[in-house]
């Protein structure tokens, strides 16, 4: 745990002095394509990013056992982004589904906009979950984030884009007694504007208790494969848990994700 925290604190240092190649805020001024936008998430964590102000983004998860999650976000300002969400299990099957209890909400911040010599910092909370929800232990298979605080810092290079992201969070999800503060990383990268690949580590400390429910205290490693399909549309592969830490999995989750954005 401390030879972790100490790793997470180190990397956090560096992405805060470590100069950009470019200024990326000329960039992004220069160009049109809603592609431009930074990720809001990675594959789960989510980044400094936040959508522009009058934008938005309408998105839709499908993952096993017939789940299907709808999202939408909107930005109110260049740094306050709100959104919604809702789903459940069985969506996709010849029977009832078995729907996520409640409505869950999501909220960021941008503290402070990257700059020069310093990062992106935001934070933000999230009630959303992922996977099916569990009503002995009150939490879905992936916990919701919580209360979160993150970091990003972007690098342009010879025709693509790249960004790194660390943060901490705690989540509202522990009447299965694990409430730890958890920490988690990854990185993205775009080339040539339509293709992007997605790494992120999740360390789940608030996720190892040892019942069949929680992880087995690997972490969660998770990437995918985003095809910017148009100005609008990005469809998305998703690769979960390649470590298989969940107790009830035996492989990795593979999953889709479709995400439109447009502005009113």
């Amino acid at each position: 745990m401390n030879k972790l925290l100490r790793y997470m604190l180190v990397m956090g240092l560096l992405l805060a002095i470590s100069p950009r190649p470019a200024a990326q805020s000329e960039y992004l001024v220069a160009q049109s394509s809603l592609y431009d936008i930074p990720p809001r998430w990675l594959v789960d964590m989510p980044t400094a990013g936040t959508l522009p102000r009058g934008h938005f983004d309408v998105g839709f998860r499908f993952y096993p056992n017939g789940g299907a999650l709808t999202h939408t976000d909107i930005g109110l300002s260049s740094r306050i982004m709100l959104g919604i969400s809702f789903g459940g299990e069985g969506v996709i099957t010849a029977g009832d589904p078995d729907w996520n209890p409640k409505l869950e909400f999501n909220a960021k911040f941008r503290i402070i906009d990257e700059m020069e010599f310093f990062p992106a910092v935001t934070v933000g909370f999230s009630s959303q979950g992922l996977g099916a929800y569990d009503d002995e232990f009150k939490r879905y298979s992936y916990k919701s984030r919580g209360f979160y605080g993150v970091i990003s810092r972007s690098f342009y290079f010879y025709g693509w884009t790249s960004g790194w992201h660390a943060g901490v969070n705690h989540s509202l999800e522990h009447d299965d007694g694990d409430k730890d503060v958890n920490v988690f990383g990854g990185f993205d990268a775009t080339f040539k504007y339509n293709l992007a690949l997605l790494l992120e580590f999740d360390a789940a400390l608030n996720d190892n208790k040892s019942y069949d429910f929680a992880g087995k205290g690997r972490g969660y490693f998770n990437t995918s494969i985003k095809w910017l399909f148009t100005e609008n549309l990005e469809l998305e592969l998703l690769f979960k848990d390649i470590l298989v830490n969940r107790r009830q999995s035996s492989t990795l989750t593979r999953a889709v994700r479709l995400t439109y954005i447009d502005r009113f």
